[in-house]
């Protein structure tokens, strides 16, 4: 299903598991009470090529399942980078280190518990440089979702 909405553009898809997985987060209190959703973000040329941000779908889609969570665009990818695919643990951090700043959005985060969406973690090199930021810009606190984890 990932390799779906991610390759051929099955967006509906993610929705959908984002709904479902929303739907599983309101289980737990450190999830339900999240204030703000934050995509990981793709670079703006890679997100023109695909078309979307598969992050972005499963964030909109868990955004859905949670009453009062706000949409936020509190973090963007400034540079862009090769893929993390082929790449050793250590590759993959020094890859993302700088990668990410402040969003259009990052004021709306001052003071709020955010919850960090991404389609998979493998090392978690990219929700590390992320959550940095966030927390850099006055997230009181992150919480992290992803639908799936990968082996390396």
């Amino acid at each position: 299903m990932l390799h779906a909405l991610k390759y051929e553009g099955a967006r509906d898809v993610g929705i959908e598991i984002g709904k479902l997985y929303g739907r599983e987060l309101m289980q737990s209190d450190v999830f339900a009470s999240s204030e703000r959703i934050v995509p990981v973000p793709l670079h703006p040329e890679k997100q023109r090529i695909r078309g979307f941000n598969q992050s972005e779908i499963f964030a909109r889609g868990i955004s859905e399942s949670i009453p009062g969570i706000q949409y936020s665009n509190a973090v963007e990818r400034a540079i862009p980078t090769s893929s993390q695919t082929r790449k050793s643990r250590f590759e993959r951090w020094k890859n993302v280190e700088t990668v990410f700043q402040p969003g259009p959005d990052s004021a709306s985060i001052a003071g709020k518990k955010v919850l960090l969406v991404d389609d998979v973690v493998t090392t978690g090199a990219t929700l590390e440089s992320c959550a940095a930021v966030l927390l850099r810009n006055g997230a009181t606190s992150v919480c992290i979702a992803c639908i799936a984890a990968a082996t390396i």
